[in-house]
């Protein structure tokens, strides 16, 4: 699949007050941080979790747990990834039974992510809440999730393709707005 990148939509700065902002409605609305653990949904989630958990040491002095979750074997569109899918690690270091859980992903499309996610979760205990916080939602919806917090709201074609780019991975820290040349279904990742 080609992509042909048509503008920046977020530079390194833009993510990191989204990010910012991301984690002071994350402590306003949970009224601090007791109780509350941060998720990120592999790959990209990742990086972002963790941004927002530094982000809330530096605003409340207090650490957050952070875990990581790879919903690869939980996706409902996994027998069409091939015969060997790309497959990370869950890390899940803390009980997540009565916690509020805040699940961090960088691109909110169709909302199947998030539902293979809460499935996974469903595994390891009974959560007290499970909140989404995603950096980009695009829309086009095909599951009736929102997110409770977002970095910014990016209305997309379904030809259009969302690419956060991280360090960890991309060796740069931006958000981009790209266009599918070879695909005509428009079927990219659905986030």
């Amino acid at each position: 699949m080609q992509i042909r990148e048509k503008s920046q939509l977020l530079d390194s700065a833009d993510m990191n007050r989204a990010l910012a902002r991301i984690a002071h409605e994350v402590i306003e609305r949970n009224h601090g941080t007791d109780d509350v653990v941060l998720i990120g949904i592999q790959r990209r989630g990742v990086s972002l979790a963790r941004d927002v958990q530094r982000a809330i040491t530096r605003i409340e002095g207090t650490d957050v747990p952070l875990g990581t979750l790879d919903i690869t074997f939980y996706r409902d569109d996994l027998s069409t990834m091939g015969p060997a899918p790309s497959v990370g690690s869950t890390d899940l270091p803390f009980d997540i039974n009565d916690k509020t859980v805040v699940l961090v992903d960088d691109v909110l499309y169709t909302g199947r992510t998030v539902r293979a996610a809460m499935n996974e979760l469903m595994d390891y205990g009974r959560a007290r809440a499970i909140q989404l916080a995603v950096l980009i939602d695009r829309g086009h919806r095909e599951l009736p999730i929102r997110a409770d917090y977002v970095g910014k709201n990016v209305p997309t074609s379904r030809r259009e393709v969302i690419k956060v780019m991280v360090e960890d991975f991309d060796e740069t820290r931006k958000v981009v707005l790209g266009e599918l040349l070879d695909d005509e279904s428009g079927e990219g990742d659905k986030a």
